[in-house]
């Protein structure tokens, strides 16, 4: 099924992006009573994956005739609701958020849907409650894809370390329930330990440590995010495990976001896979959403033109499913699971400038 909206007859053939401005006032460039004011709150900008984001979002704001107001909750529900409020004072039409803490997020969301504000979120899914659009990957893919190439590479056998995110995210529960998963039906001669780092990396690099330390036959490491990635090269350093795959001292390391740093760490053989995580289009397809709740359309579950997948969550909630590819240095395939190679300029941490 492909994505079906309301578009203006005169323009179909057009690209959906084109459509959203062309079903304006007709000018390159809307004048301010022609250009909606949505909120977006960035939920933090302490990792180079939120960052990226941030600075892709007032790119696709102008392309899209957006005008911006933007907040940082700084991965504090109670900022982004503060922050809510704000944007309800300010009179936008429209807000983007990603909640951190996908429960607690539920009253906001309430009142934001009393107030006739569509909200989109971004990377995360409310646990409750209703939005336009959530705009995520599939992150239980994330874990399954990490599974396969940890699994195929340990030939099925050995100990493996999770660096979990924060379980009070669906992202967190999803990666670590599905990696859970795979290993138990593949691979049930690895064996996992799972550590809750709240995607705090100093958390992660001292658990990691720590099992090393207990278990100095590890030989695999999934970070959930590019937040361990640092402290977790720091740790195989110090240990004298940082060393190229051809080594048989080697850790093999899979990450989650697909930042510059990863990419340029998997080329020089110091972690050895990652799932690209599009930050690009996380921005873009969260403005896209937006736009398209203010001109009043609709969407349905089933494929989309731009290489995804909308599925209904529950009654009254899509998801759009942007694609994730895993990453590695051959671009070979893993359980099944084909990858790119980490040069490919497909991928948006090649194209930073």
């Amino acid at each position: 099924m492909r994505l079906r909206t309301a578009l203006c007859s005169a323009v179909s053939a057009l690209s959906a992006l084109a459509l959203l401005s062309a079903c304006g006032s007709g000018s390159t460039t809307a004048s301010s009573s022609d250009t909606p004011l949505v909120g977006v709150d960035y939920p933090r900008s302490d990792t180079d994956f939120w960052n990226s984001y941030i600075k892709y979002t007032p790119q696709y704001g102008k392309e899209l005739g957006l005008d911006l107001k933007t907040t940082n909750s700084q991965n504090d529900v109670a900022k982004l609701t503060a922050n809510a409020q704000t944007f309800i004072s300010q009179g936008v039409k429209g807000l983007a958020m990603a909640p951190q803490d996908t429960a607690a997020i539920a009253p906001t969301l309430a009142q934001m849907e009393a107030k006739k504000i569509p909200v989109v979120t971004v990377d995360t899914r409310p646990d409750t409650g209703k939005v336009f659009m959530v705009v995520r990957a599939d992150n239980r893919a994330y874990g399954e894809k990490a599974c396969q190439y940890l699994g195929t590479k340990l030939g099925g056998k050995g100990k493996v370390v999770m660096l979990q995110g924060g379980l009070d995210s669906i992202n967190g529960r999803d990666r670590t329930e599905a990696f859970n998963e795979c290993m138990k039906k593949n691979y049930p001669d690895i064996t996992v330990f799972g550590e809750a780092t709240n995607w705090d990396g100093a958390v992660a690099a001292q658990k990691l440590q720590t099992r090393l330390t207990q278990h100095p036959d590890i030989k695999g490491v999934y970070m959930q995010s590019s937040f361990a990635l640092s402290g977790t090269l720091q740790v195989l350093k110090q240990k004298g495990l940082l060393v190229g795959p051809e080594d048989k001292k080697h850790v093999f390391v899979v990450s989650n976001d697909g930042i510059p740093e990863e990419l340029k760490s998997i080329a020089a053989g110091k972690i050895d896979a990652t799932v690209s995580q599009p930050a690009d289009l996380y921005a873009k397809y969260a403005l896209y959403y937006l736009k398209a709740a203010i001109d009043g359309k609709t969407f349905k579950p089933g494929k989309t033109d731009h290489d995804s997948t909308i599925i209904q969550v529950r009654d009254g909630l899509l998801e759009d499913q942007l694609s994730a590819p895993l990453v590695t240095a051959d671009g070979g395939t893993y359980g099944g699971v084909p990858s790119v190679k980490s040069d490919d300029k497909s991928l948006w941490g090649n194209n930073l400038g």
